[in-house]
């Protein structure tokens, strides 16, 4: 990827509308400059944006955030053998379409299927994290799977094959525990051996007692 990069190629990169580019750029949405009458944006810049949106940080203590074993239940953890993302995230969906307040099973997919139109939530290392907030949520819910092979459809930003898909779903007035629990499950799995072990799990409960023991060493 070019230093300097122009907003068509900044709209390639990052899987969106060039329309939808030059509205964040005019909204001061996204890190950007005029040359002329030219929007040109720096690659770091991006990157750290990027970064910023799909792993947000928080000030606040992730120690202090509830436990991943009081949001995951071991009935939303599966092991999938999916080719596609749309078929990982329909089967992620399905275990989630019971959860209390929600309308149906088509109000969680329409969010979640929205929010992968507005860019990938593929952020790396095989990981990708759908998280919606819903008004008709009260409690944060969690789905977790691990594919056996790679998807290689899920356009992540380092292009590499997703296998660990965790689906996070929470209200809109859960601000805080919602963007601290996106951020333990990120740093979980952004530990290698961790990684490694989900990748040689035989069923779903191997993966849950990972999941909870490497949150509960933390």
């Amino acid at each position: 990827m070019k230093d300097i990069m122009t907003l068509e190629e900044l709209a390639a990169y990052l899987r969106v509308s060039e329309r939808t580019v030059y509205d964040w750029a005019n909204k001061g949405e996204i890190p950007g400059g005029k040359i002329g009458t030219s929007w040109r944006f720096k690659r770091d810049d991006i990157e750290n944006w990027v970064n910023q949106k799909l792993s947000p940080r928080i000030q606040s203590n992730v120690a202090n955030s509830p436990s991943l074993s009081a949001i995951l239940k071991p009935d939303r953890v599966v092991l999938l053998e999916s080719h596609s993302k749309e078929e990982a995230l329909n089967t992620l969906i399905d275990l989630c379409s019971d959860i209390p307040g929600l309308s149906g099973r088509i109000e969680l997919a329409d969010a979640v299927f929205k929010r992968e139109k507005l860019m990938s939530t593929g952020i790396g290392l095989s990981i990708a994290v759908p998280h919606v907030r819903l008004n008709s949520i009260n409690e944060i819910q969690m789905a977790f799977a691990v594919n056996r092979t790679g998807i290689e459809d899920y356009e992540s930003l380092d292009n590499v094959p997703v296998r660990l898909i965790v689906l996070i779903i929470a209200g809109r007035n859960q601000h805080n525990f919602y963007i601290q629990t996106l951020s333990r499950i990120s740093r979980l799995l952004k530990n290698e051996i961790i990684r490694e072990r989900l990748y040689n799990c035989r069923n779903s409960k191997e993966i849950y007692d990972i999941i909870i023991e490497g949150d509960n060493q933390r």
